[in-house]
């Protein structure tokens, strides 16, 4: 198995779909990666030479910024939007979707599991 920028790649999948285990790397990257450095697209992880990995390695180390860097950088933005108190850093802090999206129905993903209010239920007779 190779490790790229920290990150175990599976080894059976061709080398464009083994990348996008990479956080900050989708399948468009991948591709742009593996051509600036030189490397057959269809060809499968196992089967790579380690010249070709360090070549992979190196083209992500120049160019992209990945993984935990990344992730540094977008909780930070998403901090300073909180900070700032814009609108899009007040849905973040209340978890609620931030780009728009309706939330009387659907944005279940965003709000949690539905909880329902009490007091509908009807009540039991009981004996008197």
């Amino acid at each position: 198995m190779a490790r790229i920028s920290g990150v175990t790649i599976p080894a059976d999948k061709q080398i464009w779909v083994a990348l996008t285990y990479v956080y900050g790397v989708g399948p468009k990257t991948a591709e742009t990666i593996l051509a600036d450095a030189k490397v057959e697209r269809t060809v499968r992880t196992k089967d790579l030479t380690d010249a070709e990995i360090a070549r992979i390695q190196d083209h992500i180390n120049e160019r992209l910024v990945v993984e935990g860097e990344l992730q540094r950088v977008v909780s930070g933005n998403i901090k300073r939007l909180k900070d700032i108190g814009s609108y899009r850093g007040i849905r973040h802090k209340q978890n609620l979707p931030a780009r728009g999206q309706r939330t009387k129905t659907n944005a279940r993903t965003r709000r949690g599991k539905k909880v329902t209010v009490g007091g509908t239920a009807k009540k039991v007779a009981s004996k008197t």
